[in-house]
């Protein structure tokens, strides 16, 4: 093959590969760490000590127990904080921890189980939050707080996942999959492919080396750019705090890659340049041929006389 044909080949052969790179390690991201329940609720366990996740749980659950109580002459802004206060001495308990854990491993399960499905049209995803109302409302009758005990306990389905955009998701979570394992595979073989036929090679590798680099940047540039459209979206009566230490929770991993391709990029960069640079004898040319050793001296053939 001619040195042009092959110098270029493996110039496409690398800008595929580093341009493969983000995406990989997005794919890869995705499909073995969020589908992974172990690995998820491993991942969500700490947020049940984060002071905005917990704020935003009370809100929402005190809410909803406001909702359900049948206050009669009573003003609800009265039972109120109490209900409030409740839930939030409730968030603080290891009993909040397990039903916390145990709530994100149930829903988690079901998503899975309705995208992994292979049958037609289902119903939509929820979950059950009677377990968490039937505990608040026991502490709360504990305190001897006014209508505790006319709190319903009702099994209120919270759908986690439409049905109408259940189909939908699930061809994408199938491709996810897919791309999970196929996109990285894909970006190492064009990379090695690239450095195999190059001319020359070093210089091949330094490419690939800060192309990695660059795919890892644009990577970190990625979620930051991500979590702040993600917070800039939402509605007013959502807890930015808390979406924002749930967002950030769910991509640690990914960040943590990011940061490692790039390190990983600039230092095999470096190591080819300086190489490089010490092959050339630290001028940054070519040894003369002056400080090459002398060949030695041919010797003459030695005669024998019969």
């Amino acid at each position: 093959m001619p040195p042009r044909l092959r110098t270029a080949l493996s110039a496409v052969l690398i800008a595929l590969a580093c341009l493969l790179v983000p995406f990989g390690a997005l794919a890869a991201w995705a499909s073995y760490g969020l589908a992974d329940t172990g690995r998820y609720v491993t991942t969500m366990a700490p947020l049940a000590a984060d002071p905005a996740v917990r704020e935003a749980v009370a809100e929402t659950v005190g809410d909803g127990i406001l909702r359900q109580v049948d206050t009669g002459d009573a003003m609800p802004g009265t039972v109120r904080p109490f209900v409030q206060d409740a839930v939030r001495s409730f968030t603080q308990t290891r009993a909040f921890r397990v039903a916390w854990n145990t709530g994100n491993r149930v829903t988690h399960d079901a998503v899975l189980r309705a995208l992994r499905g292979r049958s037609g049209p289902a119903g939509p995803v929820t979950v059950d939050l009677a377990p968490v109302t039937a505990r608040v409302k026991q502490q709360l009758t504990e305190d001897h707080v006014p209508l505790a005990a006319r709190i319903p306990v009702e099994h209120t389905a919270v759908a986690v996942l439409p049905a109408g955009e259940l189909a939908r998701f699930r061809k994408g979570f199938h491709v996810l999959e897919v791309a999970g394992f196929w996109l990285p595979v894909a970006a190492v073989a064009f990379a090695a492919t690239g450095i195999a036929v190059a001319v020359h090679r070093r210089r091949a590798i330094a490419a690939t080396a800060l192309g990695t680099a660059l795919g890892g940047a644009l990577l970190g540039l990625a979620l930051t750019l991500g979590r702040s459209l993600t917070l800039a979206d939402l509605p007013a009566d959502v807890p930015h705090p808390a979406v924002g230490a749930v967002y950030d929770a769910l991509t640690a991993t990914l960040r943590t890659a990011s940061w490692l391709l790039l390190a990983l990029g600039l230092t095999v960069a470096a190591v080819a340049w300086v190489s490089r640079y010490l092959r050339r004898g630290g001028t940054g040319r070519a040894l003369p041929e002056s400080a090459a050793p002398a060949p030695a001296p041919a010797q003459a053939p030695t005669r024998v006389r019969a």
